[in-house]
């Protein structure tokens, strides 16, 4: 599969301007470009509920209908986490401090999924060549799912707006037990080999894994035995997959986003980097003040 290459606008200012605005907005706002007590405040929010919900109804038996709600509320914290503060981490802009950043990145481990992983598909392939068939691995869903017209149709996608929201329901599951290793092992996201792994790098990894086989597992079936387990670890992965699906597909996988796709020779998209952004991303609920405070 080719690597595709952007157009280079010769005296082009768009992506300059588009900087030099987004810069002029956080000082006429006099707000910081990277987290401010806010964002800090939901990060602690989110995670100290999550670890009370999670030690309230593994420790301490709550009634079923509660332990049910808090299951679901669990999914919903892991999404708003991943949304609010590892996204901004693997970003650079949780903290004006490195260490910080860092810290919020990996966060996501402590879910059950790979920092590092997720740093090579989403900042450097996704953001890099978004809504690229061929190239971009969150548009990649074959064949279960046809996501742009230059995907091959079949019979079973006349149904997809039906059956997606079973699919959408396991996506986290994927995630962790699936695409992670999937990428692991074959050493690359999609068609795009993954940035060489040091030995530190793949000890987080597997240690990552294990931690999350063992707080998630191991010790949940030990204190409420199989079939409670089963039920509140897959009532939680249902609503944390769905929301981090819908989320992820609103933001590009919409009517008026645009699409290009690569095959097997070099192609050249006729728009600069920037500019095939802009065309490639949707906002939604701009206005929707829950809504935005939500998903960061």
């Amino acid at each position: 599969m080719a690597t595709p290459k952007f157009l280079n606008v010769a005296g082009s200012t768009f992506h300059q301007e588009l900087k030099k605005r987004v810069n002029d907005y956080f000082t006429a706002a006099k707000k910081p470009a990277t987290g401010n007590f806010g964002l800090y405040f939901k990060a602690v929010l989110f995670w100290a509920s999550y670890v009370f919900l999670y030690v309230n109804v593994m420790f301490f038996t709550p009634p079923t209908w509660v332990a049910i709600l808090e299951c679901f509320v669990m999914g919903g914290l892991t999404a708003a986490i991943g949304f609010n503060v590892m996204h901004d981490g693997g970003h650079g802009s949780f903290s004006n401090s490195k260490f910080w950043n860092k810290i919020a990145a990996f966060s996501v481990n402590a879910l059950g999924a790979s920092a590092i992983m997720w740093n090579n598909k989403h900042n450097i392939i996704h953001h890099t060549y978004t809504n690229i068939d061929g190239v971009d691995d969150d548009i990649e869903i074959k064949p279960m799912l046809r996501m742009c017209e230059s995907q091959k149709k079949y019979k079973i996608h006349r149904y997809q707006h039906i059956y997606v929201i079973l699919v959408y329901a396991i996506a986290s599951f994927a995630w962790i037990f699936i695409m992670d290793f999937n990428k692991y092992f074959k050493q690359k996201v999609y068609n795009t080999p993954l940035q060489k792994m040091d030995t530190k790098e793949h000890l987080i990894f597997w240690g990552s894994k294990a931690l999350y086989i063992l707080l998630y597992i191991a010790i949940p079936v030990l204190q409420v035995g199989w079939h409670d387990w089963a039920i509140g670890f897959t009532l939680m992965h249902i609503f944390f997959g769905f929301t981090l699906a819908i989320v992820f597909q609103l933001a590009h996988v919409v009517e008026h986003t645009e699409f290009e796709s690569v095959g097997l020779e070099d192609k050249i998209i006729e728009s600069e980097w920037a500019v095939h952004q802009v065309k490639g991303t949707a906002n939604f609920s701009p206005n929707n003040k829950v809504v935005s405070w939500f998903v960061g």
